[in-house]
């Protein structure tokens, strides 16, 4: 299986557990099983789903060799920890970082400084040039300030072969679908937000990295492979029957959402760290109602 194939579909940006403040690691192995269970094509630990930004160093790396031993080489694993606005910094931590396990890493645009098109390129080239591992393009503007328009991200794609794809979360479907028309074949755009996938995919996109595929590991992941089979009458019903979950998840915020869903299967609690604060009450309960309506739906 080539590499491009490896990453196509639906890869799950996995929360990180906690109770009482530390990480709940009996809770994160029943996560990583299900979602494994449940059928998707690869796993990405330690991005903004799984609060990175609110995790030690240390904690980082025991999370990742704990996903790695946990996973046993069934799927690829991407690691998220490659944020920042120090481009130093980060080429040091990449070279200094033991990749022993880890398929891929994902490095979102600097945040805070709001850099001009020429300084993102840089900064990826440098990281490019330091990294052992292929590299996920993450354009994620409402978190950074700074969007990587087409233009840079295509000339990216075509200096060099170290960029395994894009993750664009820019909710922009003309700007994603000007880098899919001009891409390398080998450059793979995923969908960085879980309902605007099918459309993402619809115009010649390969995927996607899901936070409701947390919770919903097997709808999501055959939804996104009716749509790659261009089997589009299934994808769009699955689509559909998860409408309303997509908002839900993302009313109070990520991952506060997809740990009040995963509270309601039995599967972690909702506790996250501060700044952020757990889904209200009336939020939690709505969203546990409409999981138990939605299961009442699926075939089985």
């Amino acid at each position: 299986m080539s590499l491009q194939q490896r990453f196509s579909g639906t890869g799950v940006a996995l929360v990180t557990p906690f109770k009482n403040g530390s990480i709940d690691w009996d809770s994160l192995e029943k996560i990583i099983e299900h979602v494994i269970a449940g059928g998707v094509e690869f796993l990405v630990s330690l991005g903004t789903t799984g609060e990175s930004a609110t995790i030690s160093e240390e904690e980082h790396r025991q999370i990742l060799d704990f996903t790695i031993k946990v996973n046993r080489q069934r799927l690829p694993v991407v690691a998220g920890v490659f944020g920042g606005n120090n481009t130093a910094a980060l080429v040091e931590k990449v070279n200094g970082f033991n990749f022993d396990g880890i398929d891929a890493l994902l490095a979102s645009n600097p945040a805070y400084n709001k850099p001009t098109q020429e300084g993102i390129y840089q900064h990826y080239m440098a990281l490019a040039n330091a990294s052992p591992r292929p590299i996920i393009i993450y354009n994620v503007p409402s978190r950074t300030a700074s969007n990587m328009t087409a233009e840079t991200t295509l000339r990216l794609a075509h200096a060099s072969d170290k960029f395994l794809g894009v993750k664009e979360a820019s909710n922009d479907i003309y700007q994603v679908t000007e880098i899919i028309k001009d891409k390398p074949d080998r450059f793979l755009v995923l969908s960085g937000d879980d309902f605007i996938t099918l459309p993402l995919i619809a115009s010649g996109g390969n995927g996607v990295i899901s936070v409701i595929g947390n919770s919903q590991p097997r709808l999501y992941s055959d939804m996104v492979r009716a749509a790659l089979q261009q089997d589009m009458s299934t994808a769009r019903n699955l689509n559909l029957r998860m409408l309303r979950l997509y908002r839900m998840l993302f009313s109070e915020g990520n991952p506060a959402g997809i740990k009040a869903a995963l509270e309601a299967q039995g599967l972690c609690t909702r506790e996250v760290r501060l700044p952020l604060v757990p889904m209200s009450e009336q939020g939690a309960a709505g969203l546990k109602a409409e999981l138990e309506e939605l299961a009442k739906n699926l075939p089985g």
